[in-house]
């Protein structure tokens, strides 16, 4: 359509004209692929959502545009759309929907969804999972809580699950009442386990854990009964990431039967339910019980035939004792023959040698003695009762005595003369 005159038009008529050629060249129906970026429900039963799409390697937004879902088509979509894909239909999911194109006079461009195709989006979240954990595994996390080594004893147990949930009523009960007997020491840690709170809150509890990690064996992420939409929680890139590098086992029961979530996939141990996990922790006590009956059932046997060959070689030792003994009094008795023929002649040798050494000691006596000295013609001088040696000890006037073979001498001196030793 095609004006003629320059008449200015009122913004009615003007948005009157646009819907007009919306309606004339837009009539059909149209796939289209976008994000949610709001979803939210009157109190008639009418969703209205806002669709965007954005550049994904820039992050910022190239189109956008509001949506309707009628309630009578609604209220089929949305349920449809949920047991398809386990997802409620919620923003932050990427949809395939059919719309017709609206443009009001009042509200302006909207679009309006006929159907949605629920394959699309099972696609979309499955590639997001595998870009999570092809993330992960490039950064070479995807494996370490995998890799750490189960406890052989895991009875003291950090639990991460909401403190009202059936599933944890199940699970301390299983524990509590185990046929084996085990004491298992349980704390909870309370976390949110449905809904958009799940991520941060199971964060913080790793993290109040990890502040005590010393005081606990394993962690156990239970969840009982829900949705199956609600599990989308736990398929974020970083709880998976706190996961996988958590420094204790992590074993997980938060699941269905068909449904694996990114956290089961990186745990140590996945189970089902909250029961199969206390049953996993009874199991790994049962098979600890056993390794230590065998071990002990070893040592018992190893003890018996120990006993057993003891016995044997002590008894073939009560038969050899009396040749033993004799053979050993024998060499015993040449040994003390031989000990006593070197005792004798060491004896000898040595009285020999002291008496040679005490001959030589009594002539050098002899040689030395006063009376051999005076013999020979020597005198010795006293003064005051002690030998004198040098003339330096004596004083004129003082009184000697010299002692010859055959007398004493008694004396003054008037004189002394000193010799001037020859250099």
């Amino acid at each position: 359509m095609k004006r003629t005159d320059n008449q200015p038009l009122s913004l009615f008529a003007l948005n009157r004209l646009v819907r007009l050629m919306v309606e004339r060249q837009l009539s059909d129906t149209y796939w289209v692929q976008a994000e949610l970026s709001e979803v939210r429900v009157n109190s008639s039963g009418h969703c209205y959502v806002e669709f965007v799409e954005r550049d994904e390697a820039r992050g910022t937004l190239l189109a956008k545009a509001r949506g309707t879902i009628w309630s009578n088509v609604y209220c089929l979509l949305a349920p449809y759309f949920q047991k398809v894909t386990g997802r409620p239909f919620a923003a932050g999911l990427r949809v395939q929907v059919l719309v017709t194109i609206q443009f009001h006079e009042l509200y302006g461009y909207s679009l309006i969804i006929q159907d949605i195709d629920p394959t699309y989006t099972i696609g979309d979240m499955m590639r997001q999972r595998q870009l999570i954990l092809h993330q992960l595994e490039e950064e070479g996390v995807i494996n370490l809580n995998k890799e750490l080594l189960m406890p052989q004893l895991p009875q003291r147990v950090a639990v991460i699950t909401s403190a009202t949930a059936a599933g944890y009523g199940d699970f301390m009960n299983q524990l509590q009442n185990n046929s084996g007997g085990y004491y298992f020491h349980c704390e909870l840690f309370p976390a949110v386990m449905q809904g958009e709170q799940v991520e941060e809150s199971v964060m913080q509890a790793l993290d109040a854990i990890m502040a005590r990690v010393e005081a606990f064996d394993v962690v156990v992420i239970i969840r009982g009964g829900g949705a199956v939409s609600d599990l989308s929680g736990f398929d974020t890139y970083l709880l998976a990431s706190a996961c996988a590098q958590f420094p204790l086992p992590i074993i997980t029961g938060i699941g269905h039967e068909r449904d694996d979530t990114i956290l089961d996939l990186i745990a140590h141990t996945r189970v089902k339910t909250p029961t199969a996990a206390a049953q996993f922790l009874i199991g790994c006590m049962d098979q600890a019980y056993d390794q230590m009956m065998e071990l002990s059932q070893r040592l018992n046997q190893g003890v018996d035939h120990l006993l057993d060959a003891e016995r044997l070689r002590l008894e073939g030792l009560q038969h050899r004792i009396p040749q033993l003994l004799y053979q050993r009094m024998n060499q015993s008795r040449q040994q003390l023959h031989t000990l006593s023929e070197r005792l004798h002649y060491v004896v000898s040798q040595r009285q020999s040698a002291e008496s040679h050494r005490l001959a030589l000691l009594k002539q050098r006596i002899h040689d030395a003695s006063p009376e051999r000295l005076l013999a020979l013609g020597y005198t010795l001088t006293l003064h005051e009762e002690r030998y004198i040696k040098e003339a330096t000890q004596l004083a004129e006037g003082a009184e000697i005595e010299t002692r010859f073979r055959n007398g004493i001498v008694r004396s003054v001196i008037t004189r002394i003369e000193l010799e001037t030793p020859s250099k």
